[in-house]
């Protein structure tokens, strides 16, 4: 997950992640304050609704990216207020 966080992220959006955590149980939550498909939409609840739109692009991103490294995921994207959100990445047991 810390390549996803670093190396991936960086390379696409052009910034780290801004947190990463973890249950220890397959489960990890990644947090960007300031996610650069958001950040040109409103800040306000205007545009809330349309958001989780704009995150399953990224959703597939993430899966794919671990995919190709051999892990299976389901990712699921969150956002509660503007431009901020949360990718929730559930590792599945082969």
């Amino acid at each position: 997950m810390k390549f996803i966080c670093k190396d991936f992220w960086t390379t696409v959006f052009k910034k780290q992640i801004d947190n990463l955590r973890t249950n220890h149980q397959g489960i990890y939550v990644l947090q960007d304050n300031k996610f650069r498909l958001l950040t040109q939409m409103s800040t306000g609840k205007q545009y809330l609704e349309y958001a989780p739109k704009y995150l399953a692009f990224t959703c597939g991103l993430i899966r794919g990216g671990l995919s190709n490294l051999g892990i299976k995921s389901i990712v699921t994207a969150e956002v509660s207020a503007m431009p901020a959100c949360k990718f929730q990445v559930m590792i599945q047991k082969m």
